[in-house]
């Protein structure tokens, strides 16, 4: 279990891995408003922040702009529900549990994370953080052992975002002493009776959550937004490529820029493809091979060698050596 989405299934970095939780400072409530006040909304949004939490988003995550248009919209609606109550219009809390689908590597993980960074600077949750779950996490082995672990990753994840990855798995038709219906159960519950303090993001496959939820109609009804993220476009791959290796610290040699895109369209082609997860990989194992070839012949280097990254660095992959 964890409180921040590991390196290699997001775009973005430099967020907080050790696993405590990310507490932002809580902003003052704001004074009722007479009917006939007038609201600067440009102010009310400047005040929230929202806007640094937004460009974080498109700083860290190349392309998903029907994701980003999305969470721009829940941003808006929220800020506005914010000033109507001060009004004394009461719209009652909105329904803010989700379900992200996409395939592995789409920048899921990431978005929840500033999803409950975004929800906390607008008062909806206590806490800006997130804890990441599978179902290992919240189903036991034995009778008895269920409850206690899902009401425990409950606690933790109390006044922010429980992100549960790959939540199908949570339900196995096909085995009748499974314990994953009693997690869903209480699950169900918290999503219901305690959603002023607890936000659910369901992920997953699209096909295997659609069967999901049409096996669990109750899960179902207590989703309020489902936001589906691409696969990611040869340039935008390209592009995430050198966002990654410009924060480690590395380039391209001219000669390689052809020799990386080829990488990258002859992985897409090959199974168990992941997206941003697979240009982490194909980058992490480059920069092995860029150090042996240094060390391969031992003497003095300068900067641009330490940190350029030249063909045959991309084309010893099996890769290119195995045909797709």
């Amino acid at each position: 279990m964890s409180e921040s989405p590991g390196a290699g299934t997001r775009q973005g970095f430099g967020m907080r891995r050790n696993g405590s939780p990310v507490d932002l400072q809580e902003a003052p409530a704001a004074e009722p408003l007479p009917a006939d006040a007038r609201v600067d909304l440009a102010k009310e949004r400047a005040d929230s922040q929202v806007d640094s939490v937004l460009e974080a988003l498109d700083a860290e995550l190349v392309g998903l702009a029907p994701v980003k248009t999305r969470i721009r919209e829940i941003a808006a609606l929220l800020l506005v529900d914010r000033v109507r109550a001060r009004f004394g219009i009461d719209s009652g809390r909105p329904n803010l549990h989700m379900c992200f689908t996409g395939s592995p590597g789409t920048g899921k993980t990431s978005v929840a994370v500033r999803l409950a960074e975004l929800l906390h600077r607008l008062g909806y949750i206590r806490r800006g953080h997130l804890v990441s779950v599978t179902r290992d996490d919240l189903v036991g082995q034995y009778v008895g052992h269920t409850a206690p672990k899902t009401k425990e990753v409950l606690k933790r994840a109390m006044g922010g975002v429980l992100f549960i990855d790959e939540a199908y798995y949570l339900y196995r038709a096909e085995n009748e002493r499974d314990y994953g219906q009693e997690a869903i159960e209480i699950l169900l519950q918290v999503m219901e009776n305690q959603r002023d303090d607890l936000v659910v993001v369901l992920a997953g496959y699209k096909d295997r959550m659609d069967s999901f939820f049409a096996s669990n109609p109750g899960m179902s009804s207590r989703i309020a937004h489902h936001i589906d993220f691409p696969d990611y476009e040869p340039a935008e791959l390209e592009a995430i490529g050198r966002l990654m290796m410009d924060r480690e610290g590395y380039t391209l040699a001219p000669e390689t820029e052809p020799v990386f895109r080829e990488y990258l369209d002859r992985r897409r082609a090959r199974p168990r493809f992941a997206n941003a997860r697979s240009v982490r990989n194909a980058i992490e194992r480059a920069r092995l091979r860029h150090a042996n070839r240094l060390l391969a012949h031992p003497g003095e280097v300068d900067r641009e060698a330490l940190t350029t990254l030249h063909p045959e660095d991309f084309l010893t992959s099996r890769v290119f050596k195995e045909a797709t």
